[in-house]
């Protein structure tokens, strides 16, 4: 008996030991780059040949190398379902795999945001989402510093269909769907994006060599001893503030809690919601109350949502005492589901605890606050009252190291690298907008480093600039997010590079606009036009040359289909300047491909600025409907007349 259980243990111990594996990129209803031939990798333990078979037929066999295979799959044209077996001394199996075209979507939380944010704005998007030709491979999110990874931790493929399409990412399922749309062909997307990342954490290192300061700060990292402590200590440090934020809290502590609907409130302060809580200009670090009492007249029979739009910076709501759910930080839109049983006839208390790290803290203002369906709803907005609970020092922040140069390159980027692409898909620079000036430069140098590593010197690459954002200005100002989008215009004249401009999609307070279907299509545009060689018009208007008329300056641009439109007033949208470099609103006049700019308080014009503001006014565009990108440029002395 011991004999045969030792046996057994041997045998298992074989199998288990002599386990097959390849990549993750391609697994059960992978979507590989159609007519180019794609590479198979794993690893095996075994001393057997690795044989490859496809739909049944024996392609080959190969060998493994210090437990490492490789194979090529010949090119195939799109098409599938397809099977691929791999034999070893165990067998794995691959199924429902399709050759299409394959992009590569990578930046930071506008490329991550899922269809689940915006299913709000598009309902019957999600709802009617029906396209299995469409497939996402997203990325885990991880971070290496000592080194490059060669396959990912997991991941897998998903449809565009009911059962996932809240799981995708919303600009890369709107890009696919025109792609499929255009070129009847499956499309994959390998979504490699994080949150807040900034530029420097897709680079490689021998590209960041001219910054050693970065460099330094990610091989920081590159021992686990201190990535260990350092979170650690920031787990422990939050920790202990957020235990003595609880601590301090009245509204919890107090023998009548304040979401307690039984609490007189009578003394509480009145404030007009949406808005901040008034703070004399001061900071306010801690937790605040609000409290609102609505009547029903009657307990709606199938679950309401609350909707409390937009909150800075956490909230916990209750609702009759019942908490109804929370946020951790200031991002995401609240929606939370509220039961009938949580509900009576009458009076309802809602309750909403508010932490503030710093800063303004509040409901902001233009966002969807309610109760209800979108069929019946009871309105938010109007008169709450408010206490303040505690009050804290400031939380040091974390140190995010997810976030340092070379960590998401190595872990996220370089593991795909060995799988041919259509093309790829940028969309970052929100983290990069404070120092936005070598943003070109970096870009750049990633750009062609990336292109050198999957070996394709031409491979498509558009970037998305960034939207309008931020308070609208009343004058002309310095805007650290219109050098970063002109930063991006420039590398988009890049060979096979395109710029897709954002201005009028984003929202003034949201830093995640839910527009994302437009970005989408005018991706797909560039990429028609870059990659599958199709005669459109991909972008809009673009500034050749401007020229001062004794006060005036006549502004060309191309890629003005039949000529220039004025989508909204351009009234602050164009600025000039003379010698002081000040700058002034400009009188605008279009003619065909021509703007005519001049103002009373510039005699002579040295200067032109368009769009140039966290968030201008967007009215230039072409009549093909596609908008014209911020920039900065110099007038020169017109050579005639006009």
């Amino acid at each position: 008996m011991i004999r045969l259980l030792l046996l057994c243990t041997c045998l298992i111990a074989q199998c288990a030991g002599a386990a097959t594996t390849l990549h993750r990129l391609i697994s059960d209803h992978a979507v590989l780059q159609r007519n180019k031939p794609v590479p198979l990798t794993g690893t095996t333990d075994s001393k057997a040949p690795v044989q490859i078979l496809f739909d049944g037929e024996l392609l080959g066999e190969t060998s493994a190398t210090n437990g490492k295979w490789r194979f090529e799959l010949p090119a195939h044209p799109a098409g599938g379902p397809h099977q691929l077996i791999i034999k070893s001394n165990d067998t794995l199996t691959v199924n429902d795999l399709y050759f299409g075209d394959v992009w590569l979507t990578s930046g930071q939380s506008n490329m991550e945001l899922t269809m689940a944010r915006v299913e709000e704005a598009y309902p019957l998007d999600v709802a009617e989402a029906d396209f299995p030709l469409i497939r996402e491979f997203t990325v885990p999110d991880t971070y290496r510093f000592d080194g490059q990874n060669s396959d990912y931790s997991g991941g897998q493929w998903r449809s565009a269909t009911q059962q996932n399409i809240r799981h995708l990412s919303a600009v890369a399922y709107y890009f696919a769907r025109q792609i499929h749309l255009d070129q009847n062909v499956p499309i994959g997307i390998v979504n490699a994006s994080l949150g807040g990342s900034p530029i420097e954490a897709w680079m490689h290192k021998d590209i960041l060599s001219p910054y050693p300061d970065k460099i330094a700060a990610g091989e920081r990292f590159a021992d686990p001893a201190v990535d260990k402590q350092t979170r650690k200590d920031d787990k422990a440090r939050s920790d202990s503030w957020y235990a003595k934020l609880h601590q301090s809290d009245e509204g919890l502590q107090s023998e009548v809690k304040w979401y307690d609907p039984e609490l007189d409130d009578s003394a509480w302060q009145a404030i007009t919601m949406p808005g901040n809580l008034p703070t004399n200009g001061k900071e306010f670090i801690g937790v605040w109350w609000l409290r609102k009492t609505l009547h029903l007249d009657e307990v709606p029979a199938e679950p309401v949502t609350l909707r409390l739009g937009r909150i800075v910076d956490a909230d916990t709501a209750y609702i009759n005492g019942h908490e109804v759910g929370g946020t951790g930080y200031q991002y995401p839109p609240r929606r939370y589901n509220v039961t009938p049983d949580m509900l009576k006839k009458g009076e309802n208390v809602i309750a909403i605890r508010i932490t503030s790290g710093g800063g303004s803290t509040g409901f902001v203002q233009d966002k969807a606050y309610f109760l209800g369906t979108d069929n019946a709803r009871y309105p938010l907005a109007g008169e709450w009252h408010y206490k303040i609970a505690a009050k804290m020092p400031r939380l040091a922040g974390s140190t995010f190291i997810r976030w340092q140069p070379m960590g998401l390159y190595n872990a996220m980027i370089a593991p795909a690298t060995r799988f041919p692409l259509t093309g790829a898909l940028w969309y970052q620079g929100e983290s990069n907008s404070g120092a936005p000036n070598d943003y070109a430069e970096k870009l750049t140098a990633m750009i062609n480093h990336w292109r050198g590593q999957w070996q394709q010197p031409d491979m498509p690459f558009i970037i998305v600039q960034l939207t309008n954002f931020m308070a609208r200005q009343a004058q002309p100002v310095q805007s650290n997010w219109a050098v970063l989008r002109d930063q991006q215009r420039q590398v988009g004249t890049l060979d096979n590079t395109a710029s897709v401009v954002t201005l009028d999609v984003g929202e003034w307070n949201d830093i995640h606009p839910v527009n994302k279907a437009t970005v989408g299509k005018r991706l797909a545009l560039a990429a028609r036009n870059i990659a599958y060689d199709q005669d459109i018009a991909y972008q809009g208007p673009v500034p050749t040359t401007a020229e001062r008329q004794d006060d005036k300056v006549i502004v060309h641009f191309s890629h003005t289909g039949d000529g220039l439109t004025e989508a909204s007033p351009l009234t602050q949208s164009f600025a000039i300047a003379g010698a002081d470099n000040q700058y002034y609103w400009a009188d605008v006049r279009i003619s065909n491909d021509k703007v005519i700019l001049s103002s009373a308080k510039v005699s002579q014009p040295l200067h032109v600025r368009y769009g140039w503001a966290d968030n201008p006014e967007p009215g230039l565009f072409s009549s093909t409907g596609l908008p014209a990108a911020a920039f900065s440029m110099a007038v020169t002395s017109a050579t005639n007349a006009d």
